[in-house]
């Protein structure tokens, strides 16, 4: 994101002096220096310090960059106290607000701020307010200034306590090198060592240009927020503006406003005769049952209107349909091993992931022919699974093996003269809409056959179920580029 790359680029131009005006009224930066280095013997004096091995002086192959020349590059060691935690067997915290804060690592840590939830009575390893938290083990590189007044700190975590300056300088620049000492940690064990942290390089200014780059970089980095606030939510709005307009688009078509209507079409009753005449002929044959008829469509179940050319259906006037046989009329115990005999049983997979191919799970030819007969696919034949992932559809092409549906899946027969296509479309507009979760069950399934086949939905003449087919397919390949 551009938030991102700014902000990185705002905090290298801070410790570089770029950001803000060198002032010659400012005090020498060896002052500072110096007063550090009295507070130092200070407290070593009072033992509240040890004294530490000297620091290895720094050579011009370790500087990394220029800065002005009223600043100096010291090691970080020179300028801090550095505290190790230590790690609290469980009887000795608890999670009843008893004591001071245990922060254990990188869970207690959220965008520069502490997470509390342990405390002490028993602590040890101490920071204070103000200190520099920094994870050092295991998942590195989390910070955060201190707010409380005390907290324990663990093993995986050091506290910097800076001697004399802004800490708020201290931080930023730490946070400008979080990169850096993360991929040097990866070396180690993984994590960063005390010697690490003392020696690292740090381009120290004078004491009141500390204050001004704080000053300039709160201001800075809160607008950079902001526009990575805005970025991201541009980014949800690009990732889901082609659903959105997918939607909008099927919506169009079933409406009839993403064609035009055109005089030369067929009446959509002759089609609807048409299919009068498929079912029949069906029925008579017996590879369907014969249907009780649907209830009349009422004003009040139309949702929108449709061109005159058009009529409302029921969507079980458009096809046959059937669900997968009950659990204990097909089960596992069943299957048997593959052969020319063999009858396979189409998954939920099948549908999923538009392969008849898939699946090692096949039954007798005989107990098919005694009992699963009704649960037949035939080349043509929609399926579509109904249970978990619901409404996802396949038409079994014509080289595929004669089979049948399993309990999670619906195979519908569509009647011919319909454009399988277009009704395809429709089905997926229903489900979209239609889609519920089982009472009392987190699992989704797909509406039930009595709701479903009642559902009114619009019928074109079939010309234009071509036409809107055609359209369609268009659009959502375009849709389908615009995806990130």
């Amino acid at each position: 994101m551009l938030a991102d790359k700014l902000r990185k680029s705002v905090l290298q131009s801070a410790i570089q002096g770029n950001l803000t005006e060198q002032l010659a009224t400012d005090d020498k930066v060896e002052d500072l220096l110096q007063a550090i280095e009295e507070e130092k013997e200070l407290l070593i004096k009072e033992k509240k310090i040890k004294k530490q091995k000297p620091l290895p002086e720094i050579t011009e192959d370790e500087i990394p960059f220029a800065i002005p020349e009223n600043w100096k590059w010291v090691r970080l060691g020179e300028v801090i106290e550095l505290i190790s935690g230590r790690d609290l067997v469980k009887d000795k915290y608890n999670n009843n607000c008893e004591g001071i804060p245990y922060i254990t690592g990188a869970s207690n840590f959220n965008n520069n701020n502490l997470i509390i939830d342990r405390w002490t009575n028993e602590a040890t390893s101490i920071a204070i307010k103000n200190d520099i938290l920094l994870t050092c083990k295991g998942t590195i590189g989390e910070i955060a200034v201190l707010k409380e007044n005390k907290v324990h700190i663990a093993r995986q975590i050091m506290s910097i306590r800076l001697l004399q300056g802004n800490i708020e300088y201290i931080k930023w620049y730490i946070i400008s090198q979080i990169d850096k000492l993360k991929s040097m940690g990866k070396s180690i064990i993984p994590g960063i060592s005390r010697e690490m942290i003392l020696n690292y390089l740090i381009p120290l200014p004078p004491l009141a240009e500390q204050k001004r780059i704080v000053e300039k970089l709160d201001n800075v980095l809160a607008n950079i927020d902001e526009l990575k606030a805005n970025e991201e939510k541009l980014s949800i709005l690009q990732k889901n503006f082609p659903d959105k307009l997918k939607k909008s688009i099927l919506q169009s078509a079933i409406q009839g406003k993403l064609t035009e209507q055109l005089a030369t079409d067929d009446n959509v009753e002759d089609l609807l005769q048409a299919i009068k005449e498929e079912k029949e002929r069906l029925i008579k044959e017996k590879k369907i049952k014969k249907q009780k008829p649907l209830p009349e469509i009422t004003e009040e179940e139309r949702p929108f209107e449709i061109p005159e050319n058009w009529k409302w259906v029921r969507l079980g006037e458009l096809g046959d349909y059937k669900k997968g046989p009950f659990g204990s009329a097909l089960t596992k115990s069943m299957f048997i091993a593959d052969s020319h005999e063999a009858v396979k049983v189409y998954e939920q997979k099948n549908a999923i992931k538009k392969d008849w191919k898939l699946g090692n799970y096949f039954i007798d030819k005989k107990y098919y022919e005694e009992k699963m007969k009704g649960f037949t696919v035939l080349n043509g034949d929609l399926i579509v699974s109904c249970a978990g992932t619901i409404g996802e559809q396949y038409f079994i092409p014509s080289e595929a093996r004669i089979g049948i549906i399993n309990q999670a899946l619906m195979r519908i027969r569509i009647y011919k003269p319909i454009n399988k296509r277009f009704y395809s479309i429709l089905f997926n507009y229903v489900i979209k809409l239609s889609s519920i979760r089982l009472k009392g069950s987190a699992i989704k399934n797909i509406l039930p056959f009595e709701v479903l086949k009642n559902i009114v939905v619009p019928l074109p003449p079939l010309a234009e179920q071509k036409r809107i087919v055609e359209k369609l397919d268009k659009l959502l390949a375009d849709i389908e580029e615009l995806k990130i």
